[in-house]
């Protein structure tokens, strides 16, 4: 009996989705008030860590990026290189209307409007500021995409780099950013 090749890479993805949804390491970037709801989602009356969900030291530990807030134009250049330092398989998270949106600095000259059209977010977190019980649910979500093999924005931002990179220039126009041959 001869094995597919196609089936046992099926096998193998279900078997690395499956230990991947149950192990992520989140790096926390807390760039507004949306942080103060991190303590409380990590602590014993929420344990977010029952679910697989862990804090990350540097970015080449984590899988999961958090962003809990708004982002100006100066931040965003350090969250576009926390992110292109992370390892593959890597997710992002958009956390509260601020990342969606721009929230209550919609019209600030200097505040980012939507996060994806930057980076690739794979589930966004909407509320200001979301309570630790939508974090989970955001949490579980992202679980859920990374089971069915969908959470896919790290292979997207490398198909569509040009793109992003077009969009990052436009609102950081004298960064020379680093060369990649992926």
């Amino acid at each position: 009996m001869m094995i597919n090749d196609k089936n046992s890479q099926k096998i193998v993805d279900i078997i690395q989705n499956y230990a991947r949804k149950h192990s992520l390491w989140i790096l926390a970037y807390g760039t507004g008030c949306g942080a103060i709801e991190i303590p409380p989602t990590m602590t014993s009356r929420y344990d977010a860590e029952r679910l697989g969900v862990r804090g990350a030291a540097t970015p080449r530990q984590a899988d999961v990026l958090l962003i809990t807030g708004y982002l100006t134009t100066k931040t965003l250049k350090r969250v576009i290189r926390v992110y292109e330092q992370m390892q593959d398989p890597k997710y992002v998270i958009g956390f509260g209307s601020c990342t969606i949106n721009g929230g209550m600095y919609w019209d600030s000259y200097n505040t980012i409007k939507a996060l994806d059209r930057y980076l690739p977010v794979d589930v966004f977190i909407n509320g200001c500021m979301p309570r630790p019980e939508a974090v989970l649910a955001g949490f579980a979500k992202l679980q859920e995409l990374i089971q069915a093999g969908k959470a896919d924005g790290a292979r997207k931002y490398k198909e569509n780099l040009e793109w992003y990179r077009a969009n990052q220039k436009k609102v950081i126009p004298n960064w020379r950013m680093p060369e990649y041959n992926w």
